[in-house]
């Protein structure tokens, strides 16, 4: 069986952008495994759907700041339109997002024509429920990212903390919190994933 880097270079040798996902839950090791592969192969971009986080100011507008990270605190249908936008043949310029503000920036990440490989991140991309349901669709592979438990919440935990949370704030929300309520959510669409990647091992 081909390893993760042998299969992303495969994708990346097709013609034209092509467009990766790597779903999980949080803490499962998304945004490293992105990382890894877009160094791997050469003039490929990451997409981060954290982009389409709603602002502060809108979530607080609806009563959603304490949930922030849960499906109906995304623009999914702008990141459903950013996908569409990938499978043309123009440059695509998409959100990035500040994690020390918790904002999203938008237009930050540019995604040239010419990229061969589009490696796009994040929990939702596999969720059976419209308009999610639509992005698998519009992408050529979907792996879902995974690791022990106890190893994905530790590594959550000292995320939260690095971002001024104390420990005992991290554990709660990454237990009992929107990130508990998103993880299980997540591991539900594992069943739609093209390749499971035991994040431990990364790019073995």
């Amino acid at each position: 069986m081909p390893s993760t880097l042998e299969r992303a270079a495969a994708l990346a040798a097709r013609p034209g952008r092509t467009v990766l996902g790597i779903a999980g839950a949080p803490g499962a090791g998304k945004s490293t495994l992105a990382a890894r592969l877009a160094v791997a192969n050469a003039a490929s971009v990451v997409v981060p759907m954290d982009g389409f986080h709603l602002t502060t100011a809108e979530l607080a507008a609806h009563g959603w700041v304490a949930e922030r990270g849960t499906p109906r605190t995304f623009d999914a249908a702008g990141f459903v339109g950013l996908l569409r936008e990938l499978r043309g043949a123009a440059t695509v310029h998409a959100p990035g997002f500040d994690r020390s503000r918790e904002e999203p920036v938008p237009g930050a990440i540019a995604v040239p024509v010419d990229a061969p490989l589009v490696i796009v991140e994040g929990n939702y991309l596999l969720l059976d429920a419209p308009p999610w349901s639509q992005a698998k669709e519009l992408m050529d592979e979907v792996w879902f990212a995974e690791v022990a438990e106890d190893v994905r919440l530790a590594r959550l935990v000292a995320r939260h903390v690095e971002f001024g949370r104390t420990p005992g704030e991290a554990w709660q929300r990454a237990t009992e919190g929107s990130d508990g309520d998103n993880a299980r959510l997540v591991a539900a669409s594992r069943v739609r994933a093209d390749l499971i990647v035991d994040t431990a091992q990364l790019l073995t």
